[in-house]
């Protein structure tokens, strides 16, 4: 899943920066055209050793209520028992660890998915889009560094297997929305120990149930 020969053995956690990462997911409308959704209030975390990718672990929590696909209408019938039934189920889970190398930076993860209360195990293809030092100011001050990392996750579920099930008939057999639908996960982190060295950390300690919290 990363690169290895780069930790000397040790185990380091990076925490979701919410603002730069997001969940897509695409079905197909009406036969004919694509719809695609977002969701963007995102946080967990990934725990790695640099030098033995596949005992990565990452977990995180999507916040369901916010789903947005640009018109509104839309949007509340998502949220509605049809769909995803925010109002019972306001959290989308996964969690998950690598389990194949299948290249230089990429990998397969077995994922535990959660939606409307229904957990069913998904495969997700991964890219690691690498590591970069970036500057980290507050107003004037300059706090130093901090090592961030990305990566980009993709998979296909059948909506039905979680009960997000609404559907109606065309004329000719086609249905309003398709059964299977394209997810794509976009995940900017940042790491922990920078996080707590700038002081940045207080932004994130309640991330992920704790996840960020240091010590």
């Amino acid at each position: 899943m990363l690169p290895s020969g780069r930790g000397g053995g040790a185990v380091s956690r990076w925490i979701f920066e919410p603002g730069h990462t997001e969940a897509e997911f695409r079905a197909r409308h009406m036969m004919v055209t694509w719809v695609r959704g977002l969701f963007k209030d995102i946080h967990g975390r990934v725990e790695l050793d640099w030098d033995r990718p596949l005992e990565t672990t990452f977990r995180g929590e999507i916040d369901a209520t916010k789903i947005w696909t640009g018109e509104p209408t839309r949007d509340a019938h998502l949220r509605s028992a049809d769909f995803f039934d925010v109002e019972h189920h306001p959290r989308i889970l996964f969690e998950g660890a690598a389990i194949e190398r299948t290249g230089d930076m990429h990998a397969k993860a077995a994922v535990d998915l959660t939606i409307r209360g229904v957990t069913r195990p998904v495969i997700l293809d991964i890219a690691y889009h690498g590591q970069w030092e970036t500057p980290f100011w507050v107003g004037d001050e300059n706090r130093g560094t901090m090592r961030r990392i990305g990566f980009a996750a993709t998979t296909t579920i059948n909506r039905h297997d979680f009960k997000v099930s609404w559907q109606d008939d065309l004329p000719g057999g086609g249905v309003v929305v398709s059964n299977e639908v394209t997810v794509t996960l976009d995940v900017e982190a940042i790491n922990q120990d920078d996080l707590v060295r700038t002081g940045a950390i207080e932004q994130y300690r309640d991330q992920a149930g704790g996840a960020a919290a240091a010590g």
